[in-house]
């Protein structure tokens, strides 16, 4: 406790030099009135544009920051495009532990190491955190978060942590940390160990749904104009006789067709894979990016009470695990073991045991922590990077970098979810100054709403309930995933004829989430549905191959599928939800 009121009060005093932490006091407004915007353009007429029109910027990579960075070119008055190889959000973003937080042990570490790096990425992820629980009240919400306590001096050194996590939020706070007593703690997370426990400390944090995150993210970006291609593959980049980045050569994966874009400038947003895009433009460049995988299970809603997460400060090795609700289950996790850059990382059993084995030392004896109780298991990439300009190159930053390499291409890289738009304004901003670019406004996204943030209210879900005959657990679900645009998906499942709904029994997917996924968020594979529209895959390793053939009948339906391809998709779709156990 000492320590944190100590260095506490030397950081909130600046007598340290670190920068006290700057809001914008910009709020999304919501109109319960609106019901929908009309649809993207289809995948046909963004291929058409790309293969037409010159473009000031192409983006490669449709994560969250390639996204962020697409929609603010566009909202500035530039011309964007975006490839990427596989889906939207198919890599790191869609495997993260859904918080939109600051980073509670990061600020331990700034802390008691006195380290401003750690100190500056809390801040700037914690007035980001306000901005993305604003934008995308669908998507996202507050959730309150427990470290139970087992010996009485701990209870006032997180608590003191914990409070100067809600200072330097300032007007972003969300609520005010507190302590709870041992029978309210019991009250509130009955399943936690009573032996020893003194109390709790309850702070607050965001939680999101990654993907559909970014897939709003890239629908925003084209509503906007941006020209957002999934199942687009980088083949070249161009340079024109001073060296200088002029184009790209894309292959369509769907089609095979070859297409040369024509673009003054870049942006690399691949996340892990960042330097095979840096080699691809430069074959001589340093590698900057150490990955380190990060694993997730999934367990049954019971695990963990429905509006209270729980972290774990002091693992057995030193590591913090969460255990939080989300989407009906538990998700608990995360791992962190350095790797080498690659695709499709899949959950060790080590690793998934390690996390049981904490879940196991936390829960009361009466419960029994069970391995066949993982429904679920995933893997993802914290695409970790050294700097290149700094002065020590070799230590691996947690905050994001921008590189400018010979050739102008931007390369931004590391960071983290909750900071992926000022990732990408730092990024356009670096582009603009570059390149000289006069017609450029000024970034706009910090007061944008994502894809169907507009017309979102509380009521919503009991809107859809009336107006479109929708059980309430469906409605909710369709409103917290869709936000104003379920009256759309609600639309098509009122004029279907079916009496059954449900793509399988004990969830609440509809069927006409995949007719309109097909329609209008880009899907071209099954287990685009399975993995990103929906989070089947991700929840419910068996409930996800059960809505194989139902998802792959309606989609073959909308696509035109051949049997052949019928059974590839299958093939394809089952070992993909193999690798989430």
């Amino acid at each position: 406790m000492a320590r944190w009121i100590k260095y506490g009060a030397i950081v909130a005093t600046g007598t340290v030099g670190f920068t006290v932490l700057t809001l914008r006091e910009d709020k999304p407004t919501y109109d319960t009135t609106f019901r929908g915007l009309p649809p993207v353009p289809s995948r046909e007429n963004q291929l058409k544009k790309l293969r037409e029109k010159e473009f000031d910027v192409l983006v490669i990579g449709g994560g969250a920051t390639g996204a962020g960075c697409a929609l603010d070119a566009q909202t500035r008055g530039l011309a964007a495009a975006l490839v990427d190889k596989g889906d939207f959000s198919c890599g790191t973003s869609s495997r993260s532990t859904k918080l939109i937080h600051g980073g509670i042990r990061y600020l331990q570490n700034a802390i008691l190491k006195l380290d401003k790096e750690q100190w500056d990425l809390v801040c700037e992820a914690l007035s980001e955190r306000k901005h993305m629980l604003d934008a995308a009240p669908h998507l996202s919400n507050c959730i309150p978060i427990m470290i139970p306590v087992y010996q009485w001096w701990k209870l006032p050194y997180f608590y003191s942590g914990t409070v100067l996590y809600d200072l330097i939020s300032g007007r972003a706070r969300l609520n005010w940390s507190r302590i709870m007593s041992k029978s309210k703690t019991l009250e509130e997370f009955p399943h936690i160990k009573d032996d020893n426990l003194k109390g709790s400390v309850v702070y607050y944090d965001g939680q999101q749904n990654d993907s559909r995150m970014n897939v709003m993210l890239i629908l925003s970006a084209a509503r906007e104009g941006a020209c957002t291609l999934n199942y687009t593959e980088l083949q070249d980049i161009k340079h024109d006789e001073a060296g200088q980045v002029c184009g790209a050569v894309v292959k369509d994966v769907v089609t095979g067709e070859v297409i040369e874009v024509k673009t003054k400038a870049i942006v690399n947003a691949t996340g892990p894979l960042t330097d095979r895009v840096r080699k691809m433009d430069d074959p001589s460049a340093e590698e900057i990016c150490s990955p380190s995988t990060g694993v997730h299970v999934v367990l049954p809603r019971y695990y963990c009470p429905k509006n209270m997460g729980l972290l774990d400060p002091e693992t057995s090795d030193g590591r913090v695990i969460f255990f939080l609700p989300w989407e009906g289950f538990t998700v608990a996790g995360t791992t962190d073991v350095p790797c080498k850059p690659h695709e499709g990382p899949v959950a060790s059993q080590e690793e998934i045991d390690f996390i049981m084995k904490e879940v196991k030392t936390y829960f009361a004896d009466a419960i029994k922590v069970r391995d066949e109780d993982v429904v679920s298991a995933w893997s993802g990439l914290r695409p970790l990077v050294r700097d290149p300009s700094a002065k020590n190159s070799a230590a691996l930053s947690r905050n994001h970098v921008i590189e400018v390499a010979s050739s102008g291409m931007i390369t931004v890289a590391g960071g983290k979810w909750t900071t992926y738009r000022k990732m990408a304004e730092d990024a356009i901003d670096r582009l603009i100054s570059e390149k000289q670019i006069e017609k450029a406004g000024p970034c706009i996204t910090h007061k944008r709403l994502v894809e169907g943030g507009k017309g979102f209210h509380p009521n919503l879900s009991v809107q859809l309930c009336q107006e479109y005959g929708l059980e309430q657990n469906i409605a909710e679900h369709l409103a917290h995933n869709y936000g104003s645009q379920s009256h759309e998906v609600a639309k098509l499942f009122k004029e279907s004829e079916t009496s059954v709904h449900r793509i399988v029994p004990d969830m609440n997917y509809i069927e006409a989430e995949i007719t309109y996924a097909v329609r209008y968020e880009y899907v071209c594979h099954l287990k685009d549905f399975i993995f990103r529209r929906t989070r089947l895959s991700f929840l419910n390793e068996a409930s996800a191959t059960q809505a194989i053939p139902k998802v792959c009948e309606i989609m073959g339906k909308e696509l035109g599928w051949t049997k052949e391809r019928v059974n590839s998709e299958i093939v394809d779709a089952v070992n993909s939800i193999k690798c989430m156990t």
